[in-house]
């Protein structure tokens, strides 16, 4: 067995960038055999409890305006936040269902997250198809296809500008666009994402994410989008604009906040490299995760994506409820190769922002760290 995993605390530590002395076989042998059993019992279960709570926490937010004015200046964020939460609970099951997790049956999977993501606003087959492409690209400067980071040789001339300070009232600016809108500039033109040369985004079948075999699977995702923005007009045209933004709107904000957290933190930090293409193989591109803890609340209603997502990128046919102890299972085989940042996640967001935008392509051993800013 390999040395105990080192931690983020260390700020020196970097993930190894040589070939582990592992492969998937050796760490698929050591998590127990019923970590890859899915039961489509057990996951309904569990959408069914976020319903549950999404439902009764709605019918509770019905109630606030009965009260006086100063009572909803509290409830209301307070239901925003939660609804937002537990909904977030059900964007992971359709994320889910997009890795075939939910179910043994394909069927099953479709249907349940196509719902559940319409309903979210995402389209479901053309969001898990990008995102497919990016874990089987995890790592990859050239062929990822989320939160990208810019090469210092693209700066060309002015190579200093990677290594001055960010000022912090841009970084804050910088934080709330990518949390209010980043996530739908993503969908509509690949904001953030892998460049391919020509304009790209989630609604067209013919995009450059998709290939002929996927038409009907973007048109089918669309309809799915297009029924929930008509359900949203017609209740927007019967009860107003402000009951629809604060009964389902806020909240949505919520839950795309949370993805962008995830996806953003997940795979931004000092310790991880990213890879050329031609020094990157999956295995190394896969472990370019870092698992972060949300505290027991917020882990729980989010089915664990965050403290687990180093095991989700290895074995992402996992269900959720596996994934905790196949997570324990394989931490002695990676050692140092696991990476958990113990920051708290609003330092961690806060320093990401800060030192993580470039990374230095002139290596020549193909692994690109982030350049840090020397007053940073």
């Amino acid at each position: 067995l390999m040395s105990p995993p080192k931690r983020a605390i260390d700020k020196k530590f970097r993930v190894p960038a040589d070939t582990p002395p592992f492969t998937k076989a050796d760490l698929k042998a050591a998590i127990p055999a019923h970590c890859f059993e899915r039961s489509t019992f057990k996951s309904t279960l569990y959408l069914i409890a976020d319903v549950i709570m999404v439902t009764t926490l709605y019918y509770l937010s019905t109630l606030i305006p009965e009260y006086p004015s100063y009572f909803a200046i509290v409830m209301w964020p307070t239901y925003w936040i939660l609804q937002g939460g537990v909904s977030t609970g059900l964007w992971v099951i359709a994320h889910e269902c997009g890795h075939r997790a939910y179910s043994d049956s394909v069927f099953i999977c479709d249907c349940v997250g196509w719902v559940l993501h319409s309903i979210l606003l995402v389209p479901y087959h053309s969001w898990r198809i990008s995102h497919g492409k990016h874990h089987r690209s995890t790592g990859d400067i050239d062929r990822d296809e989320v939160f990208v980071p810019a090469k210092l040789s693209q700066l060309k001339q002015d190579v200093s500008a990677a290594f001055k300070k960010p000022n912090s009232v841009f970084v804050v600016l910088k934080l709330i666009g990518m949390f209010l809108v980043g996530w739908y500039l993503y969908l509509m033109f690949n904001g953030g994402g892998r460049d391919y040369g020509a304009p790209t985004n989630h609604y067209n079948p013919r995009s450059p994410l998709f290939n002929k075999r996927q038409f009907w699977d973007v048109v089918i995702s669309d309809a799915g989008i297009a029924f929930t923005l008509l359900g949203l007009a017609y209740w927007t045209y019967h009860s107003g604009f402000t009951t629809v933004a604060c009964y389902y709107g806020v909240p949505l904000l919520v839950v795309n906040f949370w993805l962008v957290l995830y996806t953003y933190l997940h795979h931004t930090d000092e310790a991880l490299p990213h890879y050329s293409s031609e020094s990157w193989n999956w295995l190394q591109g896969a472990l370019t995760t870092v698992d972060r803890d949300y505290g027991r609340f917020w882990n729980t209603l989010h089915h664990d994506i965050g403290n687990t997502h180093v095991c989700h990128h290895l074995f992402s046919k996992i269900p959720h409820y596996h994934a905790k102890e196949a997570t324990e299972a394989i931490k002695p085989i990676l050692g140092d190769y696991y990476y958990e940042n113990k920051k708290p996640i609003i330092k961690a967001l806060w320093d990401t922002a800060h030192r993580c935008t470039y990374v230095d392509d002139s290596s020549s051993d193909g692994a690109l760290w982030f350049v840090e800013p020397k007053s940073a």
